[in-house]
């Protein structure tokens, strides 16, 4: 029941923001491969980011599943809160895999493990830090 709870609290925070702000502007930014920066004195490897540098996505469809602050829409539901137990009950989850885009991080895999990061109040996240050659 904390994870239903958790769930609609999430859910409801999105529905407010969304509200607030222009349909455009509240989705969850898609970077481009050719928009990605050189990595510049970052190894890739796996570390410990801060979930705020998160800041957008390199796919597409799952943009409209998240808004910036990685608010889930209601189909994601049922993976959102498994994860959210899983997490609950001490389950190690494998590291979110992020590229490195300036001074930000644009996720290739995780989106659902961050947002439900986010929603229990953490900070940072592991993540495998790659690099794309565009």
């Amino acid at each position: 029941m904390d994870a239903e709870r958790a769930f609609d609290r999430a859910r409801r925070g999105r529905r407010r923001a969304a509200l607030r702000r222009r349909a455009d502007a509240r989705r969850l930014p898609v970077l481009e491969p050719r928009a990605l920066t050189p990595p510049t004195g970052v190894a890739p490897g796996i570390r410990e980011i801060p979930l705020a540098e998160i800041r957008g996505t390199l796919e597409p469809g799952r943009a409209r599943l998240f808004d910036r602050a990685f608010r889930p829409a209601p189909e994601t539901r049922g993976r959102w809160l498994r994860l959210w137990l899983a997490e609950h009950r001490g389950v190690i989850l494998p590291p979110v895999a992020v590229v490195r885009v300036g001074h930000a991080y644009a996720v290739r895999d995780g989106h659902h493990r961050i947002s439900v990061a986010r929603a229990r109040g953490a900070v940072a996240i592991d993540a495998t830090i790659e690099h794309l050659v565009a």
